[in-house]
């Protein structure tokens, strides 16, 4: 066969110009092919016949085709849009004499045990401002499951209408919704109970976590990721709480009533998305998760427990072997997530000062890897003063890197699985968060388990957020505690 015409050539190139609109119609496999195939009409119409043409036209077609499936095949990222904090009422307010003084007047309690609650709000690092629900006001404290209810009612409703609010959402966008909870399970369960409040859709998944301590704030975010890799273009909401009215404890063992004089109410609404949209509306994007298990130690799993006490009234026990367990089963969980996200130089460092300490000088010192390196922020537990400290200490630490945990302690006391969300609400309110920053939040809960997860700023923020917990505070903090 004759070579086509130069003006032959032109026009049929131009033919192959026009068909490229059809990318927007065809599956982008089909165009491939299409394309492939009017160019190899091409090669033979030019009796181009040497066999490096039609290789290299065949060795573009299939690496085209690997390059597409394989990027189908990765799950979209995950982003964090935004999040929001829950604030009491100035009525649910305890300062420590109010505190004392109703202890001192319920029968359950003898003098040793309001003393020993009176010294523990003393070191706990708490102020005066901190939240009881109104059920824990009364004396004696009403603990039955309509208080529980009612309590759970006043915090996620507002977090949830205000969550939604904030991005505009109305409850039927929603597809996947995890609630955590540890100390109250009723039956419906939280999440019915939200779903039924809101009318959300007959097909969205929800979950509802319990029994997993202060950790399962960022357990249910890791779910929440986990979900949404698997199933495309959906939206999460995570609502994180810890009732109070069911866990109260009115007895007289010291290691249970420690419960009553930390932990305080609060709550928070993160919401989740993989749309392609959310990448320019979102504040965060999560680009790592961790998680790590004890409980098949009984030295861990026996740390914070809850069981009845000899006269058979139960609560929950912090016993003396909690900082051990805590500590080792942080350095477990440290050293994993280390060899994930640390540079090599860091974990060079780490693994050679292991060597030396087993091979060489058993005194040495092991080389703690510096995280500071590759996060700039830290959301740690703030379950106490000592455990903050112990932490920071451990990852070598400065006071301003622990300073969120140590005024949301203060300020909000131990708010269990959503103080984390206050500690990066504290943060934002300072504008210490840039873009590009990576914040680490670090979950630590009963069992005893962790679950990390690392954020990254996707925009500066510094927008002054009315509805913050914070916003009629920040200027008074960091103080010292």
């Amino acid at each position: 066969m004759a070579a086509i015409s130069q003006h032959d050539y032109g026009l049929l190139f131009l033919n192959l110009i026009n068909i490229l609109p059809l990318s927007t119609m065809l599956s982008k496999p089909t165009f491939f092919a299409f394309i492939i195939v009017a160019f190899e009409a091409l090669f033979i119409l030019q009796q181009w016949r040497h066999p490096i043409f039609h290789f290299l036209l065949l060795s573009y077609f299939f690496f085209a085709i690997k390059t597409y499936f394989l990027k189908s095949k990765q799950p979209r990222p995950v982003y964090l849009v935004d999040f929001l904090c829950y604030k009491p009422p100035s009525k649910c307010k305890v300062p420590f004499s109010s505190f004392i003084h109703h202890a001192s007047m319920i029968e359950a309690f003898d003098t040793e045990s309001v003393e020993f609650m009176a010294k523990t709000l003393v070191s706990s690092g708490l102020s005066q401002e901190t939240y009881l629900p109104p059920a824990l006001h009364c004396i004696p404290p009403k603990t039955h499951d309509r208080e529980s209810i009612n309590e759970a009612q006043m915090v996620l409703f507002p977090v949830m209408d205000e969550l939604l609010s904030k991005t505009k959402l109305s409850p039927y966008d929603i597809d996947i919704l995890i609630l955590n909870c540890s100390g109250f399970c009723p039956s419906p369960s939280l999440s019915s109970i939200i779903i039924n409040k809101y009318s959300m859709k007959s097909d969205i998944k929800s979950y509802n976590l319990s029994g997993m301590g202060c950790s399962a704030g960022t357990i249910g975010v890791d779910l929440a990721q986990n979900l949404l890799k698997t199933h495309e273009n959906k939206t999460a909401i995570v609502l994180s709480t810890e009732i109070l009215s069911t866990g109260w404890y009115s007895g007289h063992e010291k290691p249970k009533l420690i419960l009553n004089c930390v932990f305080r109410m609060g709550g928070a609404g993160i919401l989740l998305s993989n749309k392609k949209q959310a990448e320019n509306t979102s504040k965060y994007k999560l680009i790592h998760s961790l998680r790590t298990q004890r409980a098949y130690d009984d030295t861990a799993y026996y740390a914070v427990y809850r069981e009845e006490d000899s006269r058979g009234i139960l609560g929950v026990t912090f016993n003396k072997d909690l900082l051990q367990a805590v500590s080792e089963t942080l350095r477990s969980h440290i050293t994993l997530l280390g060899s994930q996200i640390l540079p090599f130089t860091e974990q060079f460092f780490h693994v050679i000062s292991i060597l030396r300490k087993k091979l060489i000088d058993e005194s040495a010192e092991i080389y703690t890897p510096r995280f500071k390196t590759v996060v700039q922020h830290f959301c740690l537990p703030s379950s106490g003063k000592p455990l903050i400290r112990e932490v920071a200490k451990g990852l070598n630490l400065n006071g301003r890197n622990i300073e969120p945990a140590l005024m949301t302690l203060h300020r909000f006391g131990n708010q269990s699985s959503s103080s984390w969300w206050y500690e990066l609400g504290y943060m934002e309110g300072k504008w210490r968060v840039k873009k590009g920053d990576k914040i680490w939040v670090l979950g630590l809960g009963t069992g005893i388990k962790c679950c990390s997860l690392v954020l990254e700023c996707l925009r500066p923020i510094v927008e002054d957020d009315k509805k913050s917990p914070w916003s009629c505070c920040i200027q008074q903090y960091p103080i010292q505690v």
